[in-house]
């Protein structure tokens, strides 16, 4: 195949692998949207991003099974594609974390006491943030290889700040006597389901740490 084509072939899958993590970003954005919606009460707000995260999570979906099969062309740094594919599906999982968040408010409706709403806002901004902080990874990996690390290692910063809130949260829980035991149990579920978005995406930075020493090898 001709050189210029081999080089618009590439231009045309980074152009893919940028749009596919705007939707990792916009997910994230979106999940903020709806549970600030959903503390406020506003429940047609938060139908309407339920919609919408989930077309995110569609296109997302989509994006990535196009750059797979591009990827089996040996277009896009040949000799990492196993690699780079593992890194592709980590940052779909963490797409598909942000929606089913979304969706388990919407199934179960937890009763979230007033006092612990902004606790609430805060934890998810740690977890959403540690997700950009590894989108701005990726970006690098398939641009700047030397830039990952400006970037990553803020990935555990935010996931150091939300285990701690996660676990003064949840001790403040369960040290309120006029909850039922059942209330407290659910609240926990749904704080350490939030701060698990955090830990997923330190777990996914460690990952994409071992691809970088392994292309500069």
């Amino acid at each position: 195949m001709p050189e210029g084509i081999l080089k618009k072939k590439k231009i045309g899958i980074e152009m893919q692998v940028d749009e596919f993590l705007d939707r990792v970003s916009e997910a994230g954005l979106l999940c903020k949207s709806g549970v600030d919606h959903y503390l406020k009460g506003n429940m047609e707000a938060f139908c309407l991003v339920l919609t919408n995260i989930r077309d995110t999570e569609h296109r997302g979906d989509s994006l990535r099974r196009s750059l797979e099969q591009d990827l089996f062309k040996k277009t896009l740094i040949p000799e990492s594609r196993g690699d780079v594919m593992e890194l592709l599906e980590d940052m779909d999982a963490l797409l598909d974390r942000y929606t089913g968040l979304i969706w388990q408010f919407d199934i179960e409706r937890p009763d979230i006491c007033a006092e612990f709403h902004e606790d609430f806002r805060e934890l998810l901004h740690y977890s959403v943030e540690s997700v950009e902080a590894v989108v701005r990874s990726c970006r690098a990996f398939f641009k700047d290889l030397n830039a990952v690390s400006d970037h990553i290692h803020k990935v555990s910063y935010w996931e150091k700040e939300s285990d701690k809130l996660s676990t003064r949260l949840q001790r403040t829980i369960f040290r309120r006597e006029n909850l039922r035991l059942s209330h407290k149990m659910h609240l926990r579920f749904f704080v350490k389901q939030v701060d698990r978005i955090a830990d997923e995406a330190e777990d996914v930075a460690d990952r994409l740490n071992i691809y970088v020493i392994k292309r500069m090898l």
